[in-house]
């Protein structure tokens, strides 16, 4: 007999319940509805002007603060007269200051070891302006100089008339750069991005009419209007504590004012349309095919304020995953859709959201790539995602907070300053890793499957809805129609579409593990010093060198390499497998293909791709600590059981030859193409750039066979680890997994063959292209044997002519937007030199700036570079060595680089000592002992 409560008992224990319901529905309602956080990290302050400021202390690097000067100022704000001009302030804040007059300002920061573009840089949009600024922090002087730029920046540019006209020519370069078929195809379908919206009719750059005509009051009335501290923000993250920083905001700022009678800072949006908008647009010089869906929100970009609202932002994070974890699995089909597609929700433009999908494609399947967007889409709306699918989007999401986390104490101060940029710029939330590491562990379990599911409902709405297709127009190629497109849309709707099978994966990577083998021999090297490794020699003879650092809490690196790679393959071998060897790495590894691996790793943080290139083979990878096991399985799988897969290979050649296809359209990459081509005439193993008729010739069973030949002994690698490695772990993943591979006593070196490029006095002329673009080429190249004190000196070299360049191509002539001089001395393959200097210019000064580059070498040749210049050059070097110093990746390629080109690691002990004693005489020399000997001079100029 069933037992029931007394009908009162039932009665109060249900009000129980309801009460609990109720006032636990009430508490997680008012949590939910409670404002973010904003981390502890960084104090927030406003001066009585109405300047805000962000500051945290934080010591990595050492030595160094970033500061950032960012203003609610941008194109949209311009009026007719003034369109490019927020852009052009930004130029004119290094043309002309009260304490830094032209020219001194960046002279100033290369003096302190400051690098004009690497370091030292700004950049102007829509609705903001930003200028970025690294300065040392451990001297007083210079300190003080970094928050006087700042404070000129901010309000003290001079604007005259001869500094204005003198800048014209730079801004009209950099307009040119920006020349092409993306920039003629976009400006055909923005008005229908931002439709009838400001943002239309403001590009940063603005207009070449204006740009050259417009009046000296049109930009100085936008500095007035604009540069006020009411909307900008200071923001100064770095090793120095903050009450220091405070005060040096409060002395530079707190004496700018606000003009009277000051405008309003509108904001602009964009307006809804009921119809669905389709856009077309070809051109002879696009190098590739893409489709663009966009479901535009209703109302204008929603601000994340609350917890509830950043909860909806996990919820969404997890649906962009997923449905970009199903359209990776379309690119590695056999005949692919496309090459690559994405969805995602998004701000478009200004302060429109919406929900975005892309793919490009080949140049006949536009319709094909949209169909495969619109019914992913159509088919999470039918039957939503799977609860495997959100549980692996979960450890996924986890994974990344949780590295995040664990370096939360190794970040470095680039990293943390934009987040507080954003927060000022566009209230972007700033809660901290901490706070949103363990939101995240409490509310990702929370989240259920129909939450996710049932976004997609408001993301995808025929109305305000906007389709953009671009590509290349070529004799022969059929454009598609808008009444195509919107046919397809309405054919989607209402196909007949097949729910998602998520198939299971196996649990483990190696469920049964090789046979382990030893360690025969562990050394320390340089025991003690700054450049400490530990090396492990194995059973097999591989070997294993590491170095353990506290850089990064959750961070290890990898490489690993053998002597040989193509160049022991013969010409014939190397012409018919050089188009197909890295498609060989398409396959999966032991029946585990490229899907099956992303949801065998989901969660973990691990990456292993190998190699084969001109002179070696080898191994580049990184993992977490705790999935560091997984790493040296994948290397293992790698040597023993790489899938031979020709779905996969077909898959590659089918996206290469959609990437490939149309890539000459462009006239900088044809240029590059055909002067590589020009500088190895007579080449027997020159191979050239892969067209079709190549890739439908690349030899995959060779190439299969060839990859398995380099990576047969696994005796003759030498692997190398870097980060925050257990030694134990290592030692025993050591022995089972590399230890355990075949091997032999056989050890190999690459060949060198006898073809060198050509050296001496050569032109290269080449025309390609419409827009009235030119790119100068200037290179010195030949056979010296390798020397380090002149590989220095030949390095300086470069950073100096850079240094001139700039003085005298851009800020004296105006003629160019960048130009820059490099150059090196290496080892490998054989002992040789390098030198070359470049830049973009327009066609009827290319010539002409040609003569004037190799006048400034000339110079140098003549007389040596300046004290000064080598000083700048000098303290660049060193700075950049002290942060480098700090990073794993530094170190992975010291380490093995010194065995690679069998060189001495003690170079990084003696590195300042040896940039110190280089000379102005040491860099004339190798200017005069390598530069005098003829150079080949390629113009790229417009078509005739």
């Amino acid at each position: 007999m069933k037992r029931t409560l007394p009908r009162v008992l039932n009665t109060l224990f249900a009000c129980f319940l309801l009460t609990a319901y109720v006032g636990n529905s009430q508490s997680k309602t008012a949590e939910t509805s409670s404002t973010l956080p904003i981390t502890s990290e960084v104090k927030i302050g406003k001066l009585s002007n109405g300047l805000t400021y962000y500051i945290q202390n934080n010591g990595k690097p050492e030595d160094k603060v970033e500061l950032r000067l960012a203003i609610k100022a941008g194109s949209i704000l311009e009026t007719k007269d003034q369109l490019g001009l927020a852009h052009f302030m930004e130029h004119m804040n290094f043309n002309g200051t009260k304490h830094f007059k032209k020219n001194e300002l960046v002279d100033y920061l290369q003096g302190i070891g400051v690098e004009f573009g690497a370091d030292l840089n700004a950049y102007t949009s829509f609705d903001e302006t930003v200028y970025i600024l690294p300065i040392p922090s451990d001297d007083p002087e210079k300190l003080d100089k970094g928050f006087e730029i700042l404070q000129d920046w901010a309000g003290n540019a001079l604007l005259t008339e001869e500094d204005i006209d003198d800048e014209r020519g730079v801004v009209i370069e950099e307009y040119r750069t920006r020349l092409g078929a993306s920039t003629r195809m976009q400006s055909k379908y923005l008005d229908k991005i931002a439709y009838k919206s400001r943002y239309a009719e403001r590009l940063p750059i603005g207009t070449l009419d204006n740009l050259e005509n417009f009046k000296y009051e049109s930009i100085r009335n936008f500095q007035k209007d604009w540069y006020r501290p009411n909307l900008m923000a200071v923001i100064a993250v770095g090793d120095l504590d903050v009450e220091t920083l405070e005060q040096k905001i409060k002395d530079n700022f707190s004496g700018l004012t606000n003009p009277k009678n000051e405008k309003k800072r509108e904001e602009y949006y964009s307006e809804n349309h009921k119809e669905t908008l389709v856009a077309i647009e070809w051109d002879e010089e696009a190098t590739g095919s893409q489709v663009s869906i966009y479901y535009k929100d209703q109302g204008n970009t929603k601000k994340t304020k609350t917890i509830k609202d950043y909860r909806d932002n996990m919820v969404e994070g997890l649906f962009d995953q997923m449905i970009n974890n199903r359209l990776a699995e379309f690119s590695n089909k056999p005949n692919p859709p496309f090459i690559f597609g994405f969805s995602y929700k998004g701000r478009i433009i200004g302060n429109k959201d919406a929900y975005q999908s892309f793919a490009q494609t080949n140049e006949t399947g536009q319709l094909e790539a949209l169909k495969v967007l619109l019914e992913e889409n159509e088919r999470v709306k039918r039957y939503g995602f799977k609860a495997s699918e959100l549980e692996r989007a979960k450890k996924d999401y986890l994974a990344r907070l949780e590295r995040q986390f664990n370096d939360k104490d190794k970040r470095e101060s680039n990293r943390i300053v934009n987040a507080y940029v954003q927060h000022f710029l566009r209230e972007n939330p700033i809660p901290g890793i901490e706070w949103t590491f363990e939101f995240a562990q409490k509310q990702l379990p929370s989240i259920q499957l129909k939450e996710v599911n049932s976004l997609i409902t408001d993301f995808l709405h025929d109305d305000n809805r906007l389709v953009i297709l671009t590509g290349p127009k070529k004799d022969g190629l059929k454009k598609v129609t808008e009444q195509e497109v919107i046919d397809l849309l309405n054919k989607v709707e209402s196909a007949d579409i097949e729910d998602y099978e998520d198939e299971a994966v196996r649990e483990e990577l190696m469920p049964v593990k090789p046979k382990k083998g030893s360690i025969v021999q562990q050394t320390t090297n340089n025991e003690g010093k700054l450049n400490e490794t530990k090396t492990f020699v194995l059973s097999n003879g591989a070997k294993i060198t590491y170095k353990k650092t506290d850089f990064k809490n959750d961070e290890i690196l990898m490489e690993a390499f053998s002597y040989g790679g193509t160049s022991l393959y013969s010409n014939e071998e190397l012409k018919e497998t050089s188009s197909a060897n890295r498609g060989v790495f398409e396959a999966g590894i032991d029946g585990v293909d490229k899907n099956e691996m992303a949801k065998l790793t989901s969660g973990k943080i691990v990456r292993v791709s190998p190699f084969i290139g001109g002179n070696s083979e080898g191994f580049r990878g990184s993992a977490s600590p705790k999935d560091l096991e997984m790493m040296f399985q994948m290397i293992h799988l790698y040597f023993t059981k790489l899938d031979k897969d020709p779905e996969a290979f077909a898959s590659y050649i089918s996206k290469q030859k959609a990437f490939l296809g149309n890539i000459l359209s462009n006239p900088s990459i044809s240029f590059s193409i055909a002067l590589s081509e020009y500088l190895n005439e007579g080449n027997p193993r020159y191979t050239g750039f892969p067209d079709e008729e190549a890739l439908d010739n690349a030899n995959y069973d060779l190439a299969y066979e060839k990859y398995k030949e380099r990576f047969a002994n696994a005796g003759d690698f030498h692997f190398y680890f870097v980060g925050n490695v257990d030694d134990d772990k290592l030692a025993e993943y050591a022995e089972t997994y590399i230890a355990s591979l075949p091997s032999s006593e056989e050890r190999e070196m690459y060949n060198v063959f006898d073809f060198r490029p050509k050296t001496g006095s050569h032109e290269f002329n080449y025309n390609k292209g419409t827009e009235p673009k030119s790119q100068v080429r200037l290179s010195f190249s030949g056979e010296t044997e390798y020397n380090k004190d002149e590989a220095n000196a030949m390095n300086a070299l470069g950073e100096i002519l850079s240094i001139k360049l700039i003085e005298k191509l851009r800020e004296e002539e105006g003629g160019v937007y960048g130009a820059g001089a490099r150059g090196s001395i290496n080892k490998i393959p054989y002992g040789s030199y390098n030198f070359s200097i470049s830049f973009p210019c327009g066609p009827d000064n290319a010539e002409k700036l040609a003569d004037a580059s190799i006048a400034e070498l000339e110079k140098i040749i003549k007389e040596g570079p300046t004290e000064a210049d080598l000083d700048k050059v000098k303290k660049a070097m060193l700075l950049s060595r002290k942060e480098d110093l700090q990073q794993n990746r530094f170190w992975l390629s010291q380490i093995k680089n010194a065995d690679y080109n069998k060189s001495d690691l003690d170079s990084i002990l003696n590195f300042e000592e040896n940039i110190n004693a280089i000379t102005t005489q040491n860099v004339q020399d190798v200017a005069k002992k390598y530069l005098t000997d003829g150079y080949v001079k390629a113009i790229l100029m417009p078509e005739k």
